[in-house]
């Protein structure tokens, strides 16, 4: 299996970019580090029926197994992940990648979706380690805040997500196996202070943890809970990550609660968030326990087959609330997604699709060393008339339609 780190590493190399003006912040989203231009839009008249925008449900909290807003009433989250705002800033090309204006807003709500993930960068959020001052520090932070409120007044529930991090000096420019101690807790207070009166987002406090060379043991679940000197990891002879402090997802999380911020907390498990085997037995600590499970799952991974789900994030999702907050299939058909969104429908689970891009061409699977890298987890063609451009896509769709 190749590791889920090529989903936000080696994908944005692959994968073009659009061509399309983001009339909402300025800055057009200019191609990815192939230069390759995306599929972007004509701009022409869209067939797709347009569902009415719902009141936003505020106030998300954790009861029991279930999700539910400020008046108690049970919330279940259906959407997609807008990724480019976790490579687009560091490399210099804008705040995102392709449209994120009222238009390409209300695209969405073609598919029937009430909630949005957007991925963020450590360093552009913060402004240190070289990224890019036009892009980074507040005026990222604007951009962030901008996007996430346009989302809200269409009734899209914003999901907020350390996606890349980085320890020391370097630039947040790929997915480290865990957050790190230097810059990442200082990340989530800024964050959480920022949105501290806004109880319209939720908060997820890291993208894919897979400490410990991607173990699912003992070792790898305390790091994952309490931070560690995290070791040297090696790819074959090449060295990968060299070694350095690991914060844990306890430290996170007391970071967003000391600023007074009462936001959902969502927590991905380890080997990229696809285990949660040990997630109720290694839970952090909330004084307000308001937290709730996130969990990954594609094709290519480990627990992508009907007996895992059962076995545990079925059993996880007995006691707390789950969120699939990226589900995928990047061989371009829906053998597994299917079953999949059935699964977690039955278990009134959550569950967002990655990811509400364009990509070039027509879909083509994925190669056998190269799980997650590639077009074919491109859910659209298009921005502005957002037509399923694979049976992936055509089932996402299709699924998202049909719910109440």
């Amino acid at each position: 299996m190749k590791p889920l780190l090529l989903i936000g590493f080696s994908l944005v190399a692959a994968l073009g970019c659009s061509s399309w003006e983001d009339t909402s912040d300025g800055v057009a989203g200019q191609g990815g580090s192939s230069g390759m231009p995306g599929s972007g839009g004509s701009g022409n008249a869209c067939s797709l029926p347009e569902f009415a925008a719902r009141p936003l449900p505020r106030g998300l909290h954790a009861v029991g197994n279930q999700l539910q807003d400020v008046a108690g009433a049970p919330v279940l989250l259906h959407g997609v992940n807008r990724s480019g705002s976790e490579y687009a800033c560091i490399n210099g090309q804008g705040f995102f990648d392709g449209p994120t204006d009222d238009a390409a807003i209300r695209a969405m709500l073609t598919w029937n979706v009430n909630a949005v993930r957007i991925p963020l960068n450590e360093s552009c959020w913060l402004g240190i380690n070289k990224a890019p001052p036009t892009f980074s520090g507040q005026a990222y932070k604007d951009a962030i805040k901008s996007f996430a409120s346009r989302l809200e007044g269409f009734g899209l529930v914003p999901v907020l997500e350390l996606h890349w991090a980085a320890p020391g000096d370097l630039s947040a420019s790929k997915l480290f196996p865990m957050p790190n101690a230097d810059h990442s807790p200082s990340f989530w207070r800024d964050v959480a202070s920022t949105f501290v009166d806004d109880d319209g987002v939720v908060f997820e406090l890291y993208n894919e943890p897979f400490p410990h060379n991607n173990q699912n043991t003992e070792a790898a679940w305390q790091c994952w809970r309490d931070g560690c000197t995290h070791p040297q990891i090696k790819w074959g002879q090449t060295v990968a990550f060299e070694s350095y402090e690991a914060a844990g997802m306890q430290e996170l999380v007391s970071a967003v609660r000391e600023v007074g911020a009462k936001q959902l907390i969502l927590l991905g498990g380890v080997q990229y968030s696809n285990s949660v085997s040990r997630w109720l037995e290694y839970a952090p600590q909330d004084p307000l326990a308001n937290l709730a499970a996130a969990w990954h799952v594609y094709n290519f991974n480990r627990c992508s087959n009907a007996t895992c789900w059962s076995n545990e994030p079925g059993v996880v999702s007995a006691q707390v609330p789950l969120l699939a907050t990226e589900i995928g299939q990047d061989d371009c058909q829906a053998t597994m997604v299917n079953p999949l969104m059935q699964f977690l429908d039955e278990h009134q689970s959550s569950y967002l699709a990655w990811w509400w891009n364009t990509s070039p061409g027509d879909c083509a699977p994925a190669m056998s060393d190269n799980h997650g890298a590639g077009p074919p987890l491109s859910l659209i063609t298009d921005y502005r008339c957002p037509m399923p451009k694979s049976a992936f896509g055509q089932a996402i769709y299709d699924h998202l339609t049909e719910l109440p």
